[in-house]
């Protein structure tokens, strides 16, 4: 297998070109670029061909994303990056995997093996992944979703697992959380960012106002014009409506009927 490096760090080169080695000694390191700009000069030249990129996503001349704006790149891509915020936007491109520096053994194992499992799957002759029948596989896989939250609490920070949060709500600008033991914290996300963040088995926008939390639903009641109102195992002091367009979708989805 023929791999490119994509990456401005010379210590996370020289790791992930140890591990490589370690996963399958016969992988060749091809190239070893760390800027946008040597990125989209190599992908230009039509003699240079890997069958792998691994893809940092913080680069010396701004994120690895333009890269795609700029340049045909029919290859699958493992992302790396010490930032977990950008897992939705790496899985719209030709996304493998995204792995969180530092990387260890275990987790390039895996994105390897998914890579493996993938082209034993696709029904091609060639060995190289097409993109669409890449794209296609990646459905089968399970989309990873976003499981803590950072919320600061004076001059501290406090990590929030998903599971414990009842709902996400707007008031004003601002985004905030309602957590199982009455706490609320205000958060760096608009609730259409949170609505690609969330597992949409759990969670679920009832209106522009308000995300909810299915594990802490407690009642729903018929409301006013057929509307239905929410109430939680946790108190909260604002009525918490299914918008009137979103009845019979919010119902499919308490029922376990699909979103």
């Amino acid at each position: 297998m023929r791999v490119l490096i994509i990456e401005d760090e010379k210590p996370a080169v020289d790791n992930l070109k140890h591990l490589l080695n370690r996963y399958d000694n016969s992988i060749e390191v091809v190239g070893e670029l760390d800027s946008i700009q040597a990125s989209v000069e190599w992908f230009s030249n039509p003699l240079n061909t890997v069958d792998l990129v691994f893809m940092d996503i913080h680069l010396s001349d701004g994120l690895s994303f333009e890269i795609f704006n700029k340049t045909q790149l029919n290859l699958p891509v493992i992302f790396t990056t010490a930032y977990n915020e950008y897992a939705i936007q790496a899985f719209k491109v030709n996304s493998i995997d995204y792995l969180l520096k530092p990387l260890d053994y275990d987790d390039l194992f895996s994105a390897m093996e998914k890579l493996e499992s993938l082209r034993e799957n696709l029904s091609s002759a060639s060995q190289r992944i097409k993109l669409e029948e890449l794209n296609e596989a990646l459905l089968h896989y399970r989309k990873t979703y976003k499981e803590r939250f950072m919320v600061k609490l004076g001059e501290r920070i406090k990590s929030v697992t998903s599971d414990k949060i009842v709902l996400f709500y707007a008031e004003g600008r601002n985004a905030f959380i309602l957590t199982s033991k009455g706490n609320r914290y205000i958060i760096d996300y608009k609730l259409e960012e949170l609505e690609e963040l969330l597992n949409p088995g759990t969670f679920y926008r009832i209106s522009r106002s308000f995300i909810v939390n299915i594990n802490h639903i407690q009642d729903v009641l018929v409301h006013s014009n057929s509307r239905l109102k929410i109430q939680f195992e946790q108190p909260f002091d604002r009525e918490v409506i299914v918008s009137r367009e979103k009845v019979n979708h919010f119902k499919n989805w308490f029922s376990g009927s699909g979103i």
